[in-house]
């Protein structure tokens, strides 16, 4: 079995199918993210490039993970995943291959972030917040029984040491994440 100690502990599969260790982020403060390209949250695209073109050059990296766990919404290839994220939000941080990010063939780094900051539920004050909740509370209630991710675009925040300092769900807007970003840069 083998200890993590930190976010750089892991090893990750690019779009082109290569092994790459987190350790290359060592120093930066990562933004890592579980992604779709046909989901309600989509249109968050647009702010997290805009916080990676913001931030990148004071040590911000935003890491893209597409999952098609959530209703079949990253039903595409990987090579069709870069297409979209490209052409339509002109993405350009790094976005990995398609992985799972719960249940028993969760890639270990999910596994490990939910581990590190433990569901704490939705912002119901808000109205998305609300409406997801009731959707999983209805159609997926199981999921609101574990620390697992609940749907796409759940983000954490990663210092620059690999420490997962914050979990911010879903409904969670990217640029809400500015300040959080900027207190760890």
């Amino acid at each position: 079995m083998v200890i993590c100690l930190s976010i750089f502990d892991f090893s990750v599969q690019t779009m082109h199918e290569e092994t790459v260790s987190l350790e290359r982020y060592k120093g930066k403060v990562l933004l890592i993210v579980n992604t779709a390209s046909k989901c309600g949250f989509t249109p968050q695209y647009t702010d997290l490039q805009k916080l990676y073109d913001r931030y990148r050059d004071d040590g911000l990296e935003i890491l893209g993970f597409p999952c098609n766990q959530f209703e079949q919404q990253e039903p595409g290839n990987n090579k069709e995943i870069a297409q979209f994220c490209e052409l339509n939000y002109g993405v350009n941080f790094p976005v990995f291959a398609k992985t799972d990010v719960k249940g028993t063939n969760a890639n270990p780094l999910f596994r490990y972030l939910c581990q590190q900051i433990p569901f704490a539920g939705f912002d119901e004050s808000q109205a998305s917040g609300r409406l997801l909740h009731m959707f999983l509370q209805e159609k997926f209630p199981e999921t609101l029984m574990d620390d697992s991710i609940k749907w796409n675009f759940t983000k954490f925040l990663v210092d620059r040491e690999g420490k997962v300092v914050g979990r911010f769900e879903s409904p969670v807007e990217p640029m809400d994440l500015e300040a959080p970003i900027k207190d760890v840069l």
